[in-house]
């Protein structure tokens, strides 16, 4: 496993915006952050919700974006119009798979189901050891805490690993987040199966 340089930063996040005017705001900062930095944003292919307004953030700046969108579960009017290129795949397995290998980094923004079914097994893909690339969290306004304080009760109760935490980077503002994420590495203590995996193969 080798670190990755920084290019390209998949997002995962909401189609909708949210009750409040401050999660699409943190969206299109991220965007523009994004596009400042002279990162490609991957995302789900979307025009609505944050999905747009972390696209259009970055558009604004001269940023390149990626959008992936499943056939048979998105309109075509559901497509961002403007973005630099737009794949169409079969199903969800293949979206979620072609951005996770585009991608040398991950964000997840505010969203429902989909966007945490995203960030877990990214984040379940780094502790079995299948990539080191950086996780952020943006904890817009402390929406992921119940999340961050679910995962301190799993280590808690021994259903993960002490120091798990340091898993992800978890900021609220966009801006000191992609800053932190062109530095950030997944820990090797992190990747606790592997170790193991290495220990058994040495009797131990």
């Amino acid at each position: 496993m080798s670190t990755h340089a920084l290019k390209k930063v998949l997002v995962y996040c909401g189609s909708r915006d949210g009750t409040r005017p401050i999660f699409k705001e943190h969206a299109h900062r991220l965007g523009v952050a994004l596009g400042k930095a002279g990162l490609t944003l991957v995302y789900g292919g979307g025009s609505t919700g944050l999905m747009g307004a972390v696209a259009d953030g970055a558009l604004e700046h001269g940023g390149q974006v990626i959008g992936v969108l499943p056939k048979g579960l998105a309109r075509k009017e559901f497509a961002h119009q403007r973005i630099s290129q737009l794949h169409w795949v079969e199903t969800m397995h293949e979206r979620k798979a072609m951005m996770a290998d585009m991608a040398d980094g991950y964000v997840a923004l505010p969203g429902g189901f989909g966007t945490l079914d995203e960030l877990f097994e990214i984040v379940t893909w780094a502790q079995v050891g299948l990539h080191k690339k950086p996780i952020g969290v943006l904890n817009v306004d402390g929406f992921y805490e119940p999340m961050l304080a679910q995962a301190k009760r799993a280590m808690e109760e021994g259903f993960l690993y002490p120091g798990m935490e340091k898993i992800w980077l978890v900021e609220s503002e966009p801006e000191r987040l992609v800053e932190q994420l062109a530095t950030h590495v997944v820990p090797d203590s992190m990747i606790q199966w592997q170790r193991e995996d290495a220990a058994i193969s040495r009797g131990k």
